[in-house]
């Protein structure tokens, strides 16, 4: 169940207006990394849960604060616009507002489709999609995932930071920081005791089979690179990890097995091959009544087969 309370967790109000930044804004609004995308990840993956207790309670409390965050940010756009010009002041461009908010930086739709408000979308306009969300129903997997997602998205906020000197909105961003600062310990902290509990390990997932997984390089660092350095990280020698193994080094790869011919696929694809075209037409149709005779088959099995009394 959900209950909607007319109360913000922080103060969401600005000094004065701004429609650039209220497009600037949109970015941790509905950007991969914004708070509609870790609301709804954080949502799904305790709807998928499959165990109960504090791990798929934490996932849903900070979900439900995440809609919180939404709704501060949308709040705070729709106030930065509240009192915006349609267009920028010179007179050159003052005539066709259009023209000025386009030349200003400031969002088109945000007036023309929403009215001087928020919308689920980036800085660039383009919508928020679900294809951002990451849910697999592997904790370690998805807690990793989260604290990736809240670094990101804390990198964006703190840039944003220092993109405007309005005292309200610095406010709000500060607050913001800091929750993604607890944020980011949170889903460390929970993989870590994930791993120290013995529900989750590396590598993810940790109850696959490793005699199925060729582990002669399982631990071996490849360069593909022509640069020397990454020999020097402890990723390149020492013990891995999962402690399961040692890293090791090769300077470059081996040698590689052939590439299998180009596919010859159904001639009724159309797409271009080694073939004349009159073979490809032949074979097209010669599949066609083959295609047909199997289907004619299948037809007269199904009727001859006896109805259960």
């Amino acid at each position: 169940m959900y209950v909607h309370r007319q109360e913000l967790q922080h103060r969401s109000t600005p000094d004065k207006p701004d429609a650039i930044y209220a497009r600037k804004l949109q970015e941790v609004l509905g950007g991969q990394y914004g708070e509609i995308t870790v609301a709804l990840q954080y949502q799904f993956q305790a709807w998928n849960m499959h165990i109960p207790g504090k791990y798929r309670d934490l996932v849903f409390g900070i979900g439900a604060e995440e809609m919180g965050h939404v709704e501060m940010l949308a709040v705070m756009i729709a106030q930065l616009l509240e009192k915006s010009p349609l267009g920028l002041t010179e007179d050159a461009v003052q005539n066709d507002p259009t023209v000025a908010a386009i030349i200003g930086g400031t969002d088109v739709q945000q007036g023309i489709v929403a009215g001087a408000g928020a919308r689920p979308v980036d800085s660039n306009g383009n919508p928020w999609m679900g294809s951002f969300i990451t849910s697999s129903g592997n904790l370690l997997a998805d807690f990793q995932a989260n604290a990736n997602a809240e670094m990101q998205g804390r990198v964006q906020v703190a840039r944003l930071y220092h993109m405007t000197d309005d005292h309200g909105v610095r406010d709000l961003l500060s607050f913001l920081l800091a929750r993604d600062t607890m944020h980011q310990n949170q889903w460390l902290a929970a993989a870590a005791e994930l791993q120290a509990e013995g529900v989750e390990s590396l590598p993810v997932p940790s109850n696959f089979p490793l005699e199925n997984e060729q582990r002669d390089v399982a631990y071996q660092y490849i360069n593909f690179s022509d640069g020397a350095a990454a020999s020097e990280g402890s990723w390149a020698s020492g013990p891995t990890p999962d402690g399961l193994g040692e890293f090791s080094y090769l300077d470059a790869p081996e040698a590689g097995v052939p590439m299998p011919g180009p596919t010859v696929p159904d001639p009724r694809f159309y797409g271009t091959t080694a073939l004349p075209n009159e073979a490809e037409q032949a074979a097209g149709s010669k599949k066609d009544k083959q295609d047909t005779k199997e289907s004619a088959k299948r037809s007269t099995a199904k009727k001859a087969k006896p109805k259960k009394r």
